[in-house]
């Protein structure tokens, strides 16, 4: 788990404190596909029909994620820390870090496609030899970005924004998402995930959410067999 006592602080925090629960959540389930992708990429994987589909949706929830955090999320912290240079500079680096993670995932893309130009490009059904490396490089940079954003941009939006500001962007989340996205969603961020991280979550969303997934959404999404698996 990612810093499990800020992660327990967040849960039992007093009233009026913003629940991070799924933030904590998402950011995991990113760690985790990355972790299938490293497998199966390992393993010689890489190219079958499951592991593409995963990818696919690694990329559509990570586009949706950073997409809705830049419209909707950093901007109310920015009006927030209008007058402290420092926190505006942690604003920017966000926003940095996220413009450098598209190369990285279109040279992953490209791998796995086959599509790569130059000495290491994959054809046929062989992915570039420099694949590992790749998905290494997209992981560490990634996972840097997900420790940064929980160890200072999450303490400073708890300081700085209110729950009403956090339930803005989480609304503005599920917009981008839609009904047909968030029946993605949800099943994907509890995908193998540990018991009490499954109550956490399920408890931070709506009550029937629970319900509609065991029932329906759970099943349509083994049936999609992401990574294979």
């Amino acid at each position: 788990m990612t810093v499990p006592q800020q992660r327990t602080a967040d849960r039992t925090a007093a009233s009026g404190a913003i629940d991070f629960t799924v933030m904590y959540a998402t950011h995991d389930a990113f760690r985790r596909d990355l972790s299938r992708l490293a497998a199966a990429t390992a393993e010689g994987r890489a190219v079958t029909a499951g592991v593409r589909a995963g990818w696919e949706n690694f990329q559509h929830q990570l586009h949706v994620h950073h997409t809705v955090e830049d419209a909707e999320l950093w901007p109310r912290v920015e009006r927030a820390v209008a007058h402290r240079p420092a926190d505006l500079a942690l604003m920017r680096e966000m926003e940095e870090e996220h413009a450098r993670l598209g190369p990285l995932l279109e040279a992953v893309d490209h791998a796995l496609s086959g599509s790569s130009s130059g000495s290491g490009a994959g054809t046929g059904d062989r992915p570039p030899a420099d694949l590992p490396e790749r998905v290494r490089e997209l992981a560490d940079v990634l996972g840097a970005h997900m420790r940064h954003e929980e160890q200072s941009a999450l303490p400073l939006i708890q300081e700085v924004l209110t729950p009403k500001d956090w339930a803005a962007f989480r609304g503005g989340m599920a917009r981008a998402q839609g009904p047909r996205g968030a029946a993605g969603y949800i099943p994907w961020i509890l995908d193998g995930i540990g018991a009490e991280d499954r109550r956490a979550f399920l408890a931070a969303m709506p009550a029937p959410v629970a319900v509609v997934n065991r029932l329906f959404l759970a099943g349509r999404y083994r049936r999609r067999d992401y990574w294979g698996s």
